[in-house]
């Protein structure tokens, strides 16, 4: 192991083993069963380190989303505009659309006949 326990993680990892020691069980079996524990230790210790980078990068990520949010009044105000604009240049054809439709579909209905003569 390239990442070494401290010396307190090393006597738990014992400690547990001497605890869940079966009658008969040799010395040696009892040390790789520490070491399994102690191999157990250092995965969760790395997998709480990845999980609190992940946390902070996420937490770090919403500060900003945040503070560009609350920095940019403007663009919110001109994204509201462009929106209101859009709007009104729609409401402007939309008395006009029925007509539309209606010579849409006569033109398609006089071509039709037109051409399957």
């Amino acid at each position: 192991m390239s990442n070494k326990l401290s010396q307190e993680a090393q006597d738990k990892a014992l400690a547990v083993a001497k605890s869940i020691q079966k009658p008969g069980q040799s010395k040696e079996q009892t040390k790789l069963i520490a070491q399994g524990i102690e191999k157990g230790i250092s995965e969760y210790k790395k997998q709480q380190k990845v999980k609190s980078r992940g946390r902070d990068k996420q937490r770090k990520q919403q500060l900003a989303n945040k503070a560009n949010n609350e920095g940019k009044p403007e663009q919110l105000k001109s994204d509201q505009t462009s929106a209101s604009m859009l709007k009104s240049s729609l409401s402007a054809w939309l008395p006009w659309l029925p007509w539309f439709l209606l010579g849409l579909s006569w033109s398609g209905f006089v071509s039709y006949i037109f051409f399957n003569r």
